[in-house]
Formats: structure tokens, C-alpha cells, sequence
């Protein structure tokens, strides 16, 4: 969940997020093992009045740093190619969610349920409680099942929106006219919060996202009072 200062990403809250955590560091270890390599050599170019001739010329020399990006290479696109793959895929969701972006705020319907739909709109800043998040909180959350395999469906009614929440490595583009789809888990409860990735107009810093992650039996007791009610 969001914190205070944070710079770095946000701990996961899915098993897809871990893993473009994983790939992340993986990336960025193999960034810094080349900065070092080339500052290395560009160092001693500088710096070394001795250089051997080999070093600026020659066939060998070439070969080593053709194959060497290649290599290089082959380590970051093969586990990014599995991660693509692995957000794209969709597998027996339990529980579909369709949100809709409008200028400017989120909606929501619960297709699996009889008349389970909700606007969320963005608290503003003097009606937010002192431990809100100024520009994040939202009026009306939607909540969902933790361990539960869910599709997101997502469009738009006007213009360009983008559903996106850091923690749960979720981010769909809202077109209008279009149903766009995506699935994650949430494997803890707690609350993860989005925002609108797309600029879609004035207010497009003030329309955020939040996913409260429940247990199972909190959901079915809030669908089933909004359901009654």
C-alpha cells in the first residue's frame, strides 16, 4: 500500500507484481554491471597513456563486443517475453469487475451480481479524514475478494483513460467503445491505490483508483448489502 515518501515501488500486493519486481532488479543489476564495465574501459582510455593497440583494433576485439550485447540481451528479453505472456494471460476468474472512466471519475458494476454498481468519486481535500491520502482516497471503494482469481473489464464513456494501480502490476487503457480485459490475485488484504494514467483533461489528476482486498466472507457480506439495499 502507499506510503508516505515512498521512492521505490511499492510492495506487492499480487503475484504478477512480485514478479516485474523480480525482473526489475534482475534489469537493473545487469544495468549497473555494464555502467561499470564501460566507465571501466572508457577510464583507462582516458587515463592510460600505454594502450594497447589490440584494444582500439582488431578482429577479436570486435567479435567479444558483438557477441557480448547480444548476450546481454538474450538474459533481459527471454524473461520479459514470459512476463508479457504471464499479464496477458487470463485463467478461470472467479469474479468479473467492469469499470468505466468517465471526465472525471471511476464506475463500477459487479456483473456476476443483480444491480451491484457504484461512481467513486475523489474525497476532496477538507472533507477527507486526517489519515486520508490527499488526491487518493476515493468515497466509494470497490472491494474485492483476496485469493480470488479476478477479470477487470475496462472502457471508457467519453475520452481516453488508463485503470491503473502500482501494487497489483494492473494497467489497462480505457478506450471508448472498447472492452479491454485483464486479471490478477491479490494474495494480502489491505488497500492499494491507483490513479488515471492517461491525460484525459482537466481534472485528470483527481481521478483515483482504490482496491480494498477483503477475506472472502467480508465480500459476500458487502455484496450482499448493497444487493438489498
Amino acid at each position: 500500500m502507499a506510503t508516505w515518501a515512498n521512492l521505490s515501488l511499492q510492495d506487492s500486493g499480487s503475484p504478477l507484481m512480485e514478479q516485474l519486481t523480480f525482473f526489475h532488479d534482475h534489469a537493473l543489476l545487469i544495468l549497473i554491471m555494464i555502467t561499470a564495465l564501460v566507465s571501466y574501459l572508457m577510464a583507462t582510455l582516458f587515463f592510460n597513456s600505454n594502450i594497447n593497440r589490440y584494444l582500439l583494433d582488431g578482429q577479436t576485439i570486435e567479435v567479444i563486443w558483438t557477441i557480448l550485447p547480444a548476450v546481454t540481451l538474450i538474459f533481459i528479453a527471454l524473461p520479459s517475453l514470459r512476463l508479457l505472456y504471464l499479464l496477458d494471460e487470463v485463467s478461470n476468474p472467479a469474479i468479473t469487475l467492469k469499470t468505466i472512466g468517465h471526465q472525471w471519475y471511476w464506475s463500477y458494476e459487479y456483473s456476476d451480481f443483480i444491480q451491484v454498481e457504484f461512481d467513486s468519486y475523489m474525497i476532496p481535500y477538507n472533507e477527507m479524514n486526517i489519515d486520508g491520502f490527499r488526491l487518493l482516497d476515493v468515497d466509494n471503494r470497490a472491494v474485492l475478494p483476496m485469493n480470488t482469481q479476478i477479470r477487470i473489464l475496462v472502457t471508457a464513456a467519453d475520452v481516453l483513460h488508463s485503470w491503473t494501480v502500482p501494487a497489483l502490476g494492473v494497467k489497462v487503457d480505457a478506450t471508448p467503445g472498447r472492452l479491454n480485459q485483464t486479471s490478477f490475485l491479490m494474495n494480502r488484504p489491505g488497500l492499494f491505490f491507483g490513479q488515471c494514467s492517461e491525460i484525459c483533461g482537466a481534472n485528470h489528476s483527481f481521478m483515483p483508483i482504490v482496491i480494498e482486498s477483503v477475506p472472502t466472507n467480508n465480500f459476500i457480506s458487502w455484496v450482499t448489502s448493497l444487493s438489498d439495499a
